[in-house]
């Protein structure tokens, strides 16, 4: 009986030291991460209609912070040009500009959020702006879809 315990605290020690998944010195924000499985960027947005409401773990770099909050970071996918981003509530969780480049592990619940015709054109208006280039309205016809991770948590890993 006592071995049976025993072995039962030490496996129990070693689930949360597993699910912690934080090396000393690595930044937890949130609920931290622990989810079983952490699955590539690509994968996700191949097929972004498969997870919507499921919780999800996703590794990448932090190619994105937002500068006036912290309320989301943009995490670069497997795939060049392609980032998901992880959208936290406000004053929740709060992520600093200096995780620019920094390896994240970030978990939360895909969601789909469909825009109107005018979101979507102010989105692409910003988007156009940002990338240098004339944005005309009348070529957007149809309302986008943003996929992002409504986030609980992540690690950052230390440098």
């Amino acid at each position: 009986m006592r071995y049976v315990s025993a072995l039962l605290v030490s496996v129990l020690i070693l689930l949360v030291a597993g699910f912690a998944m934080a090396d000393e010195g690595d930044k937890v924000y949130g609920e931290g991460v622990s989810a079983p499985d952490t699955m590539l960027v690509s994968d996700l947005m191949a097929n972004p209609e498969a997870y919507i409401g499921k919780t999800v773990r996703v590794k990448g770099t932090a190619v994105g912070v937002c500068e006036h909050r912290g309320c989301w970071i943009s995490i670069a996918s497997d795939t060049e040009g392609e980032t998901v981003r992880v959208k936290v509530k406000d004053g929740v969780i709060v992520f600093p500009a200096e995780i620019m480049g920094d390896m994240v592990v970030a978990e939360g619940v895909w969601t789909a959020n469909e825009l109107t015709m005018e979101q979507t054109k102010k989105v692409c208006a910003a988007q156009a702006k940002e990338d240098g280039k004339e944005f005309d309205e009348k070529e957007v016809s149809t309302c986008m879809t943003l996929y992002q991770i409504s986030g609980t948590g992540a690690v950052v890993a230390s440098k």
